[in-house]
């Protein structure tokens, strides 16, 4: 399975856990201006992706070889990015520093997840947890007391939880606030619905 690991231009993960995802990640591919969080790591990406207006002549020069330049206004580049592993047959891919600089810009790269999910298995990692988008009846990984917090995307979508400490029984999450601060009793979850959805789950790390 081909897999490759997006660095998005948000804050940098410190975590030791996901720095080292990044030296052992097969295939990264760097959004724009985040070569230059991996220039200070010195840490070389397979590819730069985006419209290129973040990144110093310097660092084109150096990496004139895997610049892809797009310059479409009417997506960010971490769709970019991920519409490229779409084209190049990648079927996993797994985000980081996509949130913790502007607000907005998180909203709206966790409400992509949904989207992106149609085309391949997608993810986003942070220093706090992981955000998963789901289309159907999903079980996941976990352990007693990890903290879950369910967002959907389609208000009148009936939503059942199995092994969670707030049972969700046929539940429509109208707001967002509605599936938050939940938490597992066991070692695994189970988030159920009777049709397609667009569904986003988060678990602390």
């Amino acid at each position: 399975m081909k897999k490759a690991l997006i660095i998005a231009n948000g804050k940098f993960p410190q975590k030791k856990t996901i720095l080292n995802l990044i030296k052992n990640a097969e295939f990264i591919i760097c959004c724009d201006g985040a070569i230059n969080n991996l220039t200070k790591k010195k840490i070389s990406p397979n590819l730069i992706i985006g419209d290129l207006d973040s990144i110093s002549n310097e660092l084109k020069q150096k990496y004139n070889n895997i610049l892809v330049q797009i310059d479409d206004q009417n997506t960010n580049d971490l769709t970019k990015a991920i519409n490229w592993c779409v084209k190049n047959n990648f079927l996993e891919v797994e985000i980081i520093a996509a949130t913790g600089k502007r607000d907005d810009h998180a909203i709206g790269n966790i409400a992509l997840l949904s989207k992106y999910a149609k085309a391949l298995n997608v993810r986003m990692i942070t220093d706090y947890g992981i955000f998963t988008p789901i289309l159907e009846t999903t079980t996941f990984k976990s352990f007693i007391g990890q903290q879950i917090s369910i967002f959907s995307l389609n208000p009148n979508l009936a939503l059942t939880s199995e092994n969670l400490k707030y049972p969700l029984n046929k539940l429509q999450l109208h707001s967002w606030w509605m599936g938050t601060l939940n938490e597992a009793t066991a070692n695994n979850f189970t988030i159920s619905f009777e049709n397609k959805g667009e569904i986003i789950i988060y678990q602390n790390n």
